[in-house]
C-alpha cells in the first residue's frame, strides 16, 4: 500500500534520480536488492564528494534498511545528508524514494542506509577532509 511520503524534502537534497527497468529485477520480478544498494552508494558518494572536494572511497555500510519492494517503472530518487565529518571519513544517510505511479505524486519510502566514506588523495591514500 503506498502512502505519500514528503518528511525527506526538507532535511535532504537530491543526489541521483532513475527509473527502475526490467534488466534489474530478481527472479520474483521485483527489483534486485544489490542494484538498489549500488543506486544507494552512487548517491552518497556524490555527497560525500560535493563536500569534501576530493576522490571518496566507500569504507563501510553501518546499516541498511529495505522498508518496501521497489517494481519496474518505479520512478527513485535517492537524497542524501551527511550526518558526520571526521578527519578522514564522512558518513552520508541516504534514503531512497520511490514515485509509484509517474503521473501522480504518490511517493513512498523503500530504503535507507548509513554510508561511511573515506577521502583519498591521488594515490589512494587517506586525506585530511577540511572543515
Amino acid at each position: 500500500m503506498s502512502t505519500e511520503y514528503t518528511g525527506f524534502r526538507n532535511e535532504m537534497e537530491p543526489a541521483l534520480r532513475l527509473i527502475a527497468m526490467p534488466t534489474d529485477t530478481n527472479p520474483s520480478g521485483d527489483i534486485f536488492g544489490g542494484w538498489i544498494m549500488s543506486q544507494v552508494d552512487q548517491a552518497g558518494a556524490v555527497v560525500a564528494a560535493q563536500r569534501t572536494q576530493s576522490r571518496i572511497v566507500t569504507v563501510k555500510v553501518t546499516d541498511f534498511l529495505f522498508k518496501e519492494p521497489v517494481f519496474v517503472g518505479d520512478l527513485i530518487t535517492c537524497y542524501g545528508k551527511i550526518e558526520k565529518i571526521g578527519n578522514t571519513s564522512i558518513t552520508v544517510k541516504v534514503v531512497v524514494i520511490a514515485q509509484r505511479n509517474k503521473y501522480e505524486k504518490d511517493h513512498v519510502k523503500v530504503t535507507e542506509a548509513t554510508v561511511k566514506y573515506v577521502a583519498v588523495d591521488e594515490n589512494g591514500n587517506p586525506m585530511q577532509i577540511s572543515k
